[in-house]
């Protein structure tokens, strides 16, 4: 009995620290790290930082697939340490969904201190 306790005890501190490991992962973002959202909306970068820059359709498609799939997501993105170490303005980048004419956007939601229009 005393071999048995040996052997499962580590396999139930793994186990935990497994499911640790994986509901910090289901955040925000789901499984996918902050960081690679942020990455996947590149094409954003120029109409995140100049309200007056066209929005390109590469850009809306990833917007709108974020939202469609993790609507939380795209203010993490936004508000993220990655996010302003490459210029993003939050204010300026809250209102790409409005400016590719996404309906299902989050209007009217807090993101930090700025809300969705």
């Amino acid at each position: 009995m005393a071999s048995q306790l040996k052997v499962t005890a580590p396999f139930v501190c793994l186990f935990l620290v497994y499911l640790v490991g994986w509901a910090d992962a289901a955040g925000e973002c789901g499984r996918m790290p902050i960081n690679a959202a942020a990455t996947s909306l590149s094409p954003c970068l120029v109409a995140a930082s100049n309200v007056r820059a066209k929005v390109s359709p590469a850009c809306c498609t990833k917007v709108n697939a974020l939202i469609k799939s993790a609507p939380r997501c795209l203010c993490t993105v936004l508000l993220s340490p990655l996010a302003k170490k490459v210029g993003i303005k939050p204010a300026i980048a809250i209102t790409v969904p409005k400016r590719c004419n996404i309906k299902s956007r989050p209007a009217g939601k807090k993101c930090g201190r700025y809300t969705v229009p």
